[in-house]
């Protein structure tokens, strides 16, 4: 065990056994999904109105922002229209500059398509991207500023064009051929895909699965050379610098079909796959960092967590982000995450670090969601990168490039310049529908305009950064005096420090009473505030209209 889950896995054990001796004592502690910051109002009590813990016993989640990067669209250096790994290099100090602690490459293997998830050599670097050495180089020059490098790595199906899938299509006596699901033509098979549409498909007199597409066939896991040669491939990447993997489809490893994917079954074979996966990377490289994509309930994600993912993506929480920002709403996210976290954690033993994110490359863009409301766009922002865990920026998030669906116009190539035509570096690959006018989105406009929205993006990572509490503590709920449903306010929490996040989720300026918390006293000093006019006196807080202000 790595000192970091070590240090992490204490204060949850602390946790646990006070709770064992409440049960013991007649204190009824419910379901089990109580959040961490209930628990601590039940062990630490400030002395006397005002006053501040020594410290804490949190539920703390370490972790940095994370940038999602699609490599094709974001910048290119040898002038084919195609981003590039040297691309990514070259903007290095970029992402530095913006805050940001770790990079998600989508893939980067080989293969046929403009997107990459039907690989055709895990081996190999999509040769349109660089080669592997351009990969060494990234991740050097990455970890030279401090910044983690992740891929995704697709193992749930191939592409149908790969040497093994060929293969075994070809003749029914390869070795390959038990890699993956055949059945006769003519055999009845359950047809209601976990991803929509009949997961089979014809091949002569045979049939293959494949949940996604007929272009990407699934893998079969029953199958122990499969399972073998996925954790080399793993094993493989970290060898060549990657700190960790984006885990594609990760319920769909055994989950085929909408009647059986999210089973009992069916998710403790998944999380069995997966913690052997983790055990056999643990090989090469014991704090590899993993996150899963498992878009479901907290019942079917938190499994994962036990001895196999650090993290998972929240996309119930995305919803919820984007839903209070356009209706300038409180969504109550401290009690929500105290439940989800309360789950996690009795899954994880207190090991998990949460994912919220506002959109990804599988969803249409924020500004596009918020209808092009830039204010709107802003507080979904703040709130996002004022919770706990590891948030994931999408590229160009942070610009406000819109998009929407079909996949190929939430994936458009990065605004650099404001010119239309663009400059040095710019992707061509695909002609934009949703941010062909460039003008004011794109980084050369927003860069030195201290009131753009990559300036905000700027302004709220770098308060993330430098207070401890914001960027590794829980979340605890704080009561204003009088409720306002305009108002979305939380403390967040480190065994040794706490701030209390305010946001003023309305275009009208609020002002607010704030009470002295037993737990974590009074909150006497605005510290951050992303406007001027915030103000804080004798315990009255005014709030400007679209503000967010830290106090300690």
């Amino acid at each position: 065990m790595s000192s970091l889950r070590l240090r992490r896995l204490l204060p949850a054990l602390l946790i646990l056994l006070l709770a064992a001796l409440a049960a013991c004592s007649g204190n009824d502690g419910g379901s089990g999904t109580a959040s961490a910051p209930e628990r601590e109002e039940s062990t630490e009590q400030a002395d006397s109105p005002g006053a501040v813990p020594a410290s804490y016993e949190a539920d703390e989640q370490p972790g940095s922002v994370f940038y999602e990067v699609f490599v094709r669209s974001f910048y290119d250096t040898n002038g084919d229209g195609v981003g590039d790994l040297n691309g990514v290099t070259a903007k290095l100090d970029y992402l530095k500059e913006l805050g940001i602690g770790g990079i998600w490459l989508m893939p980067i293997t080989a293969s046929p398509s403009y997107h990459g998830y039907d690989t055709t050599d895990y081996y190999a670097v999509n040769p349109e991207y660089g080669t592997l050495d351009d990969l060494k180089k990234l991740t050097e020059e990455a970890h030279k500023r401090d910044i983690k490098v992740i891929m995704d790595l697709a193992v749930n199906h191939t592409g149908s064009e790969h040497p093994w899938f060929k293969e075994a299509l070809a003749d029914p006596g390869s070795p390959y051929r038990s890699w993956y699901t055949f059945k006769p033509a003519a055999e009845q098979a359950p047809a209601d895909g976990a991803v929509d549409g009949n997961p089979w498909h014809a091949a002569g007199d045979s049939k293959y699965l494949g949940v996604f597409w007929g272009g990407m066939p699934d893998l079969n896991f029953d199958e122990p050379k499969v399972r073998e040669e996925m954790i080399k491939i793993g094993r493989f990447w970290l060898e060549q610098g990657l700190d960790g993997f984006r885990l594609d489809a990760a319920k769909h490893i055994y989950g085929d079909f909408k009647s059986s994917v999210s089973t009992p079954e069916v998710q403790a074979a998944n999380q069995k796959w997966w913690q052997e996966f983790r055990a056999g990377l643990n090989e090469t490289n014991p704090d590899a960092y993993l996150i899963g994509e498992v878009w479901d309930s907290l019942a079917v994600i938190a499994p994962y967590f036990d001895r196999a993912f650090d993290s998972a993506f929240h996309f119930d929480l995305a919803d919820r982000l984007i839903s209070s920002a356009r209706s300038e709403q409180d969504a109550d996210l401290a009690f929500s995450l105290g439940r989800a976290y309360g789950v996690y954690g009795k899954a994880s033993g207190g090991t998990f670090v949460d994912a919220p994110f506002l959109s990804n490359h599988d969803q249409n863009r924020v500004m596009t969601a918020l209808d092009g409301n830039i204010e709107h766009a802003k507080m979904a922002a703040a709130l996002l990168l004022t919770l706990p865990g590891t948030p994931y920026l999408y590229y160009g998030e942070e610009i406000g490039m819109k998009g929407a669906k079909p996949d190929e116009y939430i994936r458009e190539p990065m605004n650099w310049y404001s010119d239309p035509a663009g400059g040095e570096g710019q992707t061509s690959w695909e002609s934009s529908r949703y941010n062909a006018e460039a003008g004011a989105v794109s980084v050369e406009a927003q860069l030195e305009d201290g009131e753009s929205l990559l300036s905000h993006y700027r302004e709220l990572i770098k308060w993330r950064n430098e207070e401890p509490a914001l960027r590794d503590g829980t979340i605890a709920e704080f009561k204003l005096q009088a409720a306002n449903p305009k108002l979305s306010a939380y403390v967040r929490v480190t065994e040794n420090d706490r701030v209390l996040v305010v946001h003023n989720l309305s275009g009208e300026p609020q002002t607010a009473e704030l009470p002295t918390s037993d737990v974590y006293g009074a909150f006497t000093e605005l510290i951050r505030s992303t406007v001027k006019d915030a103000a804080l006196e004798e315990g009255r807080l005014t709030l400007p209209a679209y503000s967010s202000v830290i106090l300690k």
